[in-house]
């Protein structure tokens, strides 16, 4: 079957009697068990899926089918489904069942979406390669040698390779825009509070937000419309109107675009992204738009401001995950203290232990206010700098990441090389700004890479368009 890359496609394909749901659906689950080395999916949903598909067909003949008729799509393994199980990519919660649906899927539901599968992620989210799964890493589909990106590596792989056309992800410091921009798909992190969370396993409550992975802007913005909105389970979800984002993509508006300046002179930056950045730079100008360079003297404050405050609110909301309360418990177990002990030494990976004991030690006494404390009033700089910015342009643009996909395997003897691959991306969760990754760059050594835009909060229809635009310039 022909391979489709938007809704707008596939229902225009439907509306000719070209494909069915029922046959499209077919042709993913075909080309997902072709694709099992990519290691994307940690579930299929076959017979409910071919069954959900069904559904739709009826009601399109019908014509009561809802917005997303047509949409397969796939879910990150750390959003609860009811009645499926749920994971977190951990062993600690194998064999957990959701005994509810998040309120993203209950939204995707009743527009007749059909969710083909929970995908493979870092464990609690926690990473940025999708190696810390406890279910095995997850390739990329350009070269299978390579790291998908983290910690939503199975939900943008699983877009890039055709496995279905949306997904998915949460983004607490990146984790949805540097995975699209490693696997060359769209990855779009809302402004905080504009979509619930509510149903999303926590790693850092005041960072986390749930995404879409899509090939284009069209795509993104009728997820965004469907799924956000207020939320009586999310007290920290916002009840401001949700704009029609589908509808307000085509405009030919100029907008004023700044660039920080400290990202294109970062060490760390590959240079041909950096000539990239560039050219796109030169385009925009070239397309109407002004363009102009910002200072921003807080960028190496970014990434121990994001780690202090994120561990720090993991340590809390993983302590559930005792053996008692949630999740594996230890054969071991005798006592309180063994069972805790045992089920949690047992249950959490590496990276998950590393972050909830740099947590718990940000937080203890002698350390919260020379830690935890800074940070809280360092976010609060971050933040006042970022509104200072936007009063002189309307989106920041950047690199998403230094560079392209890092190969599966590589070892490093400091783990905090790895948190600087976040260097760029933290900024929006920090202070709570909707941002995007676009793929607009193929590096010579083949592998796709992205840019990054940025946009003041609850700015997301203005960013949905800048994005549209950017692309379709030729």
């Amino acid at each position: 079957m022909k391979i489709y890359r938007s809704l707008k496609a596939v229902q225009i394909a439907l509306r000719a009697n070209d494909i069915t749901c029922l046959s499209l659906t077919q042709s993913y689950l075909k080309r997902i068990s072709e694709q099992q080395q990519l290691n994307a999916f940690l579930e299929v949903y076959e017979e409910e899926a071919l069954a959900s598909a069904q559904v739709v067909d009826d009601k399109l003949k019908l014509g009561t089918a809802g917005r997303l008729a047509g949409m397969v799509i796939g879910i990150k393994d750390n959003i609860c489904y009811k009645g499926h199980n749920l994971s977190a990519a951990s062993k600690i919660l194998d064999g957990f069942t959701s005994m509810f649906s998040a309120t993203v899927i209950e939204r995707l539901l009743s527009e007749d979406a059909i969710i083909i599968g929970r995908l493979n992620c870092d464990e609690f989210a926690m990473g940025s390669t999708n190696e810390n799964s406890a279910y095995g890493a997850v390739s990329n589909p350009f070269n299978t040698k390579y790291v998908a990106g983290g910690s939503s590596g199975g939900s943008a792989a699983a877009v890039a390779a055709d496995l279905c056309l949306a997904s998915l992800g949460s983004d607490t410091g990146g984790s949805i825009r540097q995975p699209a921009s490693f696997c060359g798909v769209m990855g779009y992190k809302p402004s905080y509070g504009r979509v619930s969370r509510w149903g999303l396993i926590a790693y850092a409550s005041s960072f986390d937000q749930i995404g879409p992975f899509t090939h284009n802007a069209e795509d993104a913005a009728l997820l965004m419309e469907v799924m956000a909105g207020s939320d009586e389970h999310d007290s920290t979800c916002s009840e401001k109107a949700v704009p029609k984002y589908s509808q307000k993509l085509t405009n030919d508006k100029t907008y004023t675009i700044g660039y920080i300046k400290e990202t294109l002179e970062s060490p760390a930056l590959d240079y041909e992204v950096k000539i990239h950045i560039l050219d796109k730079i030169k385009q925009l100008k070239a397309s109407g738009h002004n363009v102009l360079a910002l200072d921003f003297p807080y960028l190496d404050y970014v990434v121990p401001t994001y780690y202090i405050l994120t561990t720090a609110e993991a340590s809390s909301n993983l302590a559930r995950y005792d053996g008692v309360h949630f999740g594996h418990r230890s054969a071991d177990a005798k006592d309180i203290p063994s069972t805790y002990a045992n089920s949690r030494t047992e249950g959490f990976g590496e990276e998950v232990k590393r972050r909830i004991m740099l947590g718990t030690f940000v937080l203890s006494a002698g350390y919260y206010d020379a830690y935890y404390n800074k940070a809280q009033k360092i976010r609060r700089l971050l933040l006042n700098k970022t509104q200072s910015i936007f009063e002189k342009c309307d989106f920041i643009l950047s690199p998403t990441s230094p560079h392209t996909a890092l190969e599966i395997g590589k070892t490093y003897h400091d783990p905090t090389q790895l948190y600087l691959e976040d260097i760029f991306t933290v900024h929006a969760n920090i202070v709570g700004i909707p941002a995007v990754s676009l793929p607009t760059g193929i590096h010579s050594n083949g592998m796709p890479f992205g840019i990054q835009l940025m946009a003041p909060a609850f700015k997301d229809d203005e960013l949905l368009a800048i994005s549209n635009q950017i692309m379709n310039m030729k």
